[in-house]
């Protein structure tokens, strides 16, 4: 791979630490530098260049763009401790239908038609939501991975059993793919350092007659090897 280097955009809750990992142990000559974008800018980062390849959630405009689906991740409610939501390990829909949600600017769960009574007041970020839940304000509907990285002491959230999920993909330019962008490619998609498509291509497997030929060759060799004169000896005096 010719040295040069990777840019790889992330969303906030994305986590592209193994990836990165994996990147750092089969190509350290190719630094893979980790940018984080706004969930709504993702996309436009990948076509705009500022980033190679870019962790997107989904749905998005994806126009121009190759997109890989990775996974999807659970939708939670973020609440206090002290809520009544948390008597339960796993709330539904209807729990939220009489609750104060708070729905920030940044919300990214596709949801149409969800439950709950939207608070007027709509916080910049998801940041600022928190702050928001944690002063008794109204629940916060998110994907597991923003409640994790917004973790607070005070408060907790639950899977809601029957949202939708939250997906999360790879995307990168359509039709202009790079050496690295393909290899980063194979690193997410599960493939082997050993299956790289760097390799040399493997020599053509001999025929049968090519087999035989140097069957008969090589015991040619050993016989002459076996009928080799020794050293010869010197008689008595």
């Amino acid at each position: 791979m010719t040295p040069q280097s990777l840019t790889l955009g992330y969303v906030p809750g994305g986590t592209p630490a193994k990836w990165a990992r994996i990147w750092a142990q089969r190509h350290p000559e190719v630094p893979l530098q980790l940018h984080s974008v706004a969930a709504a800018d993702a996309a436009d980062a990948v076509r705009d260049g500022t980033v190679d390849v870019a962790l997107v959630r989904l749905p998005a405009d994806t126009s121009g763009l190759a997109v890989i689906p990775l996974y999807e991740e659970t939708t939670v409610a973020v609440v206090p401790i002290d809520h009544l939501l948390t008597a339960v390990d796993e709330i539904t829909a209807a729990d939220l239908d009489d609750e104060p949600v708070l729905v920030p600017l940044d919300h990214v769960v596709d949801w149409a038609n969800a439950p709950g009574a939207v608070v007027d007041h709509r916080p910049e970020t998801t940041g600022d939501a928190i702050e928001l839940v944690a002063a008794g304000m109204g629940a916060l509907v998110v994907p597991q991975s923003l409640a994790r990285l917004h973790h607070r002491k005070d408060l907790t959230y639950r899977p809601i059993a029957d949202a939708p999920t939250c997906p999360v993909a790879l995307a990168f330019p359509e039709g202009s793919q790079s050496e690295p962008v393909d290899e980063f490619i194979g690193i997410v998609r599960g493939r082997k350092a050993s299956s790289s498509r760097g390799q040399a291509t493997p020599a053509p497997k001999r025929t049968a007659r090519e087999k035989t030929l140097a069957k008969q060759a090589a015991r040619a060799a050993a016989g002459k090897v076996a009928r080799k004169p020794g050293p010869a000896k010197r008689g008595r005096r």
